[in-house]
């Protein structure tokens, strides 16, 4: 599966790790860099503003309300890391998806 490496199940949720892409001319899911899904947003990287689209983005993507995901590392980094209160297989399957349509 394209996604397998981006998501790691932990708890009774799972960890996301994406490639994010911040000052892009789109907000938009771009698709998949080295096995991990990117995500670009046209927010600046200062003041958070980046992060916090990149929050919603994901959200939004996979069909979670914002209160269901937190960035958990990568806040200064192109890599990030997102915790869901999702499964692991549920997650995987919604990536898919995206990249399906």
């Amino acid at each position: 599966m394209l996604y397998e490496r981006a998501v790691r199940a932990v708890g009774t949720g799972c960890e996301l790790e994406v490639r994010a892409q911040p000052g892009a001319k789109r907000t938009a899911f771009a698709g998949a860099w080295n096995g991990l899904p990117k995500y670009a947003v046209a927010a600046p990287p200062e003041d958070g503003k980046a992060n916090a689209a990149f929050t919603e983005l994901v959200a939004d993507s996979l069909g979670l309300r914002p209160a269901h995901i937190e960035l958990v590392r990568g806040a200064t980094a192109r890599i990030k890391v997102f915790r869901l209160s999702l499964s692991a297989e549920e997650a995987l399957r919604r990536l898919q998806a995206l990249t399906n349509d």
